[in-house]
């Protein structure tokens, strides 16, 4: 009855039962995965480096200093908030201790949004792109499998899809997405010379497709677009209509979107190898948008001033990463002090924009097999976080690499120390290896985004908001549907048609497939085409045709009677002949 939208009952309906939240957040509990060896990470630096050890604020910012200043990163639940407020004023009036204070820290919870997650699956192949409006409300990704696809939080149910999935460029992998500022627009990187730039839902008949360059042009700055493959784009930080992207000619270029015949302004990077020209393999605003970072894979790293003319980086290091890698990410901080770069040299750098000379410090045994693995900062930038594939060494044993038995097969999630790159904590995340990595603060939600087409993220009930706990709310209840209706006073059972299996309703989830099979099991036979088969005799495609044309009623009649009428009328022949003769 409810699959036709009809009552289960008559009369005043009952309030419905109140969601059992707690019990479906309880489902996505992460198991607690086996500590992994940090032995493989290693720290380079001038001071000494201390041993792994948990977060702290850093050598660089006072412990007198954290009480004043503002908190860093996403903001407490309110009843948390509301309880820190009173203590605040409490302690203030009366005057405690500091040791009540440090008492009162420690019995604080981890806000790492580490202990739940859901999974959104339904990529094939490598998911190489990842990008969350500024509201935490939509999720961008794309992969291998040259499909872009579109995740709402709220429109979502228990089945966890996507509601838009298309190809942005035909047979083009997915390079790089990224959400414009406002949340309406998404820029699309593939394997092509032009970026594109689509509407919040992906609407194709609105797409803003950007002009190629001229290959034959030897002059990047005379060229109206890209010459060669583009690797990566961003949107500017504060401003919605304008993006940078960069590419394999050798140039960033950026980009107004009321503007498709050609770029605002370029930047030719120039290289000592042979033909002065490299490949720029990533790029980076700094949060104010006044710095501009590009990575090639000459191993330089460069930083431009957007107020110059853009024709000379203002800072540059020359020996950033190891020659003719690929470094995959380079990151601002918010304090416009410190960058920090993923190299395809397996190493995870940290930089002081004042003096580029020498890293700050340097983590290396961090192995980077996609040239979209990327690194990000944690909200309180306290901490920088990567993703790394499945150890090697413990791979090729037992089940065989990439198997996703044990954790030899699972990817995970490095937490390292924002000052001296030291390994706070490593997170496992699933099969494959961790590709692209993002913490979105207003939520408080960690995503990662896997080689075997899975995107994790994960959550804290505690701290998080929003976000992966709007679908829990869909999933299938566990009491009725309508608390109304009981059939626990009815001793006899009654059969009705909704009881049989033509008529039962469709179950909740059921897929597409599932569905053509079970009206296929209710069809009737179909008459046999062309040769017969399984006792059965065939009929041609004109038969039905010449039968409704020319009716043939088929008439049951005794043979010897038909033939005894043949003889009658003989005789009566023979008898008429012989009369003629008299």
């Amino acid at each position: 009855m409810d699959a036709f939208g009809l009552p289960m009952s008559f009369g005043k309906k009952s309030k419905a039962a109140p969601v059992n939240m707690a019990a479906k957040v309880e489902t996505t509990k992460r198991a607690e995965a086996p500590a992994v060896p940090k032995e493989e990470v290693k720290v380079e630096k001038e001071a000494e480096a201390g041993p792994s050890r948990p977060r702290s604020p850093g050598p660089s910012v006072p412990q007198a200093q954290d009480e004043d200043e503002e908190d860093i990163g996403p903001m407490p639940p309110a009843s948390i908030a509301g309880k820190r407020k009173a203590g605040d004023a409490t302690k203030a009036s009366d005057g405690e201790d500091d040791e009540e204070e440090d008492e009162d820290e420690e019995e604080e919870p981890d806000r790492t949004p580490i202990t739940h997650e859901i999974v959104l699956k339904d990529h094939t192949k490598t998911v190489s792109a990842l990008s969350v409006d500024p509201s935490g409300s939509r999720i961008a990704t794309g992969g291998y499998d040259y499909d872009a696809k579109l995740w709402d939080f709220g429109g979502m149910d228990a089945r966890l899809k996507p509601f838009k999935s298309w190809e942005p460029n035909g047979n083009y992998l997915v390079r790089d997405l990224d959400w414009s500022s406002d949340g309406k627009r998404v820029l699309v990187v593939s394997g092509t010379f032009w970026p594109k730039v689509f509407d919040r839902d992906g609407t194709e008949e609105t797409v803003l497709e950007f002009q190629k360059g001229d290959v034959y042009l030897r002059d990047m700055k005379n060229t109206k677009g890209h010459t060669a493959e583009i690797n990566a784009g961003r949107f500017h930080p504060t401003d919605e209509n304008r993006f940078l992207t960069c590419s394999n000619d050798s140039t960033l270029r950026i980009w107004d979107v009321n503007d498709r015949s050609k770029q605002k302004q370029v930047i030719v990077v120039k290289s000592k190898e042979r033909g002065a020209r490299t490949m720029v393999s990533t790029c980076a605003w700094s949060h104010d948008g006044k710095l501009i970072a590009g990575a090639c894979t000459d191993g330089t790293l460069h930083i431009w001033s957007t107020n110059s003319n853009l024709a000379r980086p203002d800072k540059s290091c020359e020996t950033a990463h190891e020659k003719g890698s690929r470094t995959s990410g380079v990151v601002f901080a918010r304090d416009g002090r410190r960058l920090a770069t993923r190299g395809g040299d397996d190493t995870v750098k940290l930089w002081d924009i004042r003096s580029m000379r020498k890293p700050l410090a340097v983590a290396t045994g961090l192995e980077n097999r996609y040239s979209e693995t990327n690194l990000i900062f944690s909200p309180d930038e306290r901490s920088i976080l990567t993703g790394v594939p499945p150890p090697k060494a413990k791979a090729e044993v037992g089940s065989g690499a990439g198997s996703g038995t044990g954790i030899g097969g699972k990817g995970s999630v490095v937490f390292l120390n924002g000052e001296t790159l030291a390994e706070e904590r490593r997170v496992v995340i699933g099969d494959g290896a961790v590709v692209r990595i993002l913490w979105h603060s207003r939520i408080n939600q960690l995503f990662a985004t896997t080689s075997k087409g899975a995107l994790h993220i994960l959550y804290s009930p505690h701290s998080s908001t929003h976000g992966a706990l709007l679908p829990l709310s869909k999933l299938p209840k566990s009491g009725p549907r309508d608390p109304g209706y009981s059939s626990a006073d009815i001793q006899p059972v009654i059969f009705n048609p909704d009881a049989l299996p033509q008529f039962a309703d469709q179950k909740y989830g059921e897929s597409l497939h599932q569905r053509d099979k079970r009206a296929k099991r209710m069809k009737p036979m179909e008459p046999v085409q062309g040769v017969g088969k399984g006792g059965r005799l065939g009929a041609s495609a004109m038969q039905g045709l010449v039968h409704s044309l020319y009716p043939n009623e088929v008439r049951f009649e005794d043979p010897r009677e038909a033939l005894l009428r043949f003889a009658d009328k003989e005789k009566e022949g023979e008898g008429e002949g012989e009369g003629g003769e008299e």
